[in-house]
């Protein structure tokens, strides 16, 4: 049930309840403001998706980014908060959980290394690994803890597909015009910290990154976003916003096969599959069919263009892609067996010292060990658990559509580990750490609790210190009244 007003729009009953800061004192979660942890989240996104990847601040490297330097402004606000009296967030929350036993993975797999001994390229590396790792545990944890009502949430998933439209656009003029946009997006103070990867020909058709740093994880970041398109188009709140999302859905999905990359379609055939039970027979249908006529249009306007999205899976024995991932198997293998625990330590298998495997889940076996392995997967099952119990819990449509997007999220986020270096591309890896800390704040905000969805404060709420206790029995503070 929603209550909608000219405002603000459609706002969730839920939403209405307000935060219980400390004894006899609570604060309203629908105050507007300027700029809060949300806004800062939402331009975190935006630059992220719209503003090239190779775009980084001087002598910073990669790590320059703008999204990042967000990302750590952000981690640092969530630590800053968990410091304060009344803006710490109180409640449970599984997924803090989840991170802290992969940090503690972390740091274990970083002393073990130290203690084996790095040369100076494998002591840059791991320590700038650590520093994305930081970031990334900061935006799991200040997108579950710091969005505070679920209508900002929904706005949040708004921002990521039009962001995500916006690259499809940038992705479809590459590939019809043959001309690169994102040499010509750029901030003041900010530079280009290597050549844009450009075009690359596969079969005759050109390959095409967008904004992102590769082919591949241009698909794979597209085929987490579609879902979402697709979650906009049905519970949009009117119907302009519906169709837009339609649009920016049909970009996306265009946009997957034009890569020509095995990642990318396989994670659209895991999205449909893992979101089937979600959707109706009517929407079923109605995707089936959309997805016919995509695939009429390209063989009309591509002449020779599904065949080599088709020889991508059926010449497996004459590629030499897939040939040359398999054979270094072997190699990895030896590696992993010199440390099986704790790996060589986090991002110290070097692909210029070493090779580039290509799998993600191998280079956390080499690198972080067996422990690391279960840490990362902790992030996963946590997240999914979590998609898995607000699907059961929740009898609101749009809340289980919306929890069945970001299970989807985690399972292509599994899945296309294996099949490319996902954390060496940090577009792809950051949306997997802001779906994964939607989940939590999903999760959150639908609890059966209303002490769990409404715990806790907005950043900017005014503080004042505790009153002194009274003299004799401490009195007891009536909680206020239900919700109509």
């Amino acid at each position: 049930m929603a209550v909608t007003t000219p405002a603000s729009g459609a706002v969730q009953q839920f939403d209405l309840e307000p935060s219980h800061l400390r004894d006899r004192t609570y604060a309203t979660r629908q105050r507007q403001r300027l700029i809060d942890v949300s806004a800062l989240i939402a331009f975190m996104i935006v630059t992220l998706y719209v503003l090239p990847s190779a775009l980084v601040a001087p002598q910073l490297s990669t790590a320059g980014r703008p999204a990042l330097l967000l990302g750590l402004l952000l981690t640092l606000v969530w630590g800053l908060n968990k410091l304060h009296p009344q803006l710490a967030m109180r409640g449970p929350q599984p997924i803090r959980w989840a991170v802290a036993v992969w940090l503690v993975t972390l740091l274990l797999s970083y002393a073990a290394g130290q203690a084996r001994g790095l040369t100076e390229i494998e002591a840059n590396s791991t320590d700038l690994s650590m520093l994305y790792y930081l970031v990334f545990c900061g935006i799991v944890l200040i997108c579950a803890d710091g969005v505070p009502t679920r209508r900002r949430l929904d706005d949040l998933v708004r921002v990521l597909v039009w962001s995500g439209a916006v690259v499809a656009i940038i992705a479809l003029v590459q590939a019809l015009l043959e001309f690169d946009l994102t040499q010509y997006i750029r901030l003041p103070g900010f530079e280009f910290h290597h050549d844009l990867i450009g075009f690359e020909q596969r079969a005759g058709f050109e390959r095409i990154a967008s904004t992102t740093g590769h082919y591949i994880e241009l698909s794979a970041v597209m085929a987490i976003t579609l879902p979402f398109a697709i979650h906009v188009a049905r519970f949009g709140e009117h119907r302009l916003m519906r169709q837009l999302a339609t649009i920016a859905g049909l970009l996306i999905a265009i946009t997957i096969p034009m890569t020509l990359s095995r990642t990318g379609i396989l994670a659209a055939l895991v999205m449909g599959v893992t979101m089937l039970p979600a959707w109706s027979w009517r929407v079923r249908f109605n995707l089936m069919v959309v997805a016919f006529g995509l695939t009429a249009v390209a063989i009309v306007g591509r002449p020779g263009f599904m065949g080599t999205v088709q020889s991508l899976f059926t010449d497996w024995s004459e590629d030499n892609s897939i040939q040359g991932r398999t054979s270094r198997y072997e190699i990895v293998f030896d590696f992993f067996e010199q440390r099986p625990w704790l790996g060589r330590g986090p991002g110290t298998f070097v692909p210029d010292l070493y090779l580039i495997l290509d799998n993600q889940w191998l280079g956390v076996l080499v690198s972080n060990g067996l422990v690391g392995v279960a840490g990362l997967a902790a992030i996963h099952l946590t997240a999914i658990w979590l998609a898995g119990t607000t699907i059961r819990r929740s009898s609101v449509p749009a809340d289980k559509h919306l929890a069945a997007c970001l299970l989807t999220a985690q399972v292509i986020a599994v899945v296309g580990a294996g099949t490319f270096d996902s954390f060496a591309f940090s577009t792809f890896a950051t949306t997997v750490a802001i779906c994964t800390g939607f989940t939590g704040a999903l999760w959150r905000l639908v609890h059966h609790s209303r002490q769990v969805r409404s715990t806790g404060a907005r950043l900017g709420d005014p503080w004042r210190p505790p009153r002194p206790a009274a003299a004799g029995p401490a009195p007891v503070s009536p909680a206020p009244p239900p919700m109509a």
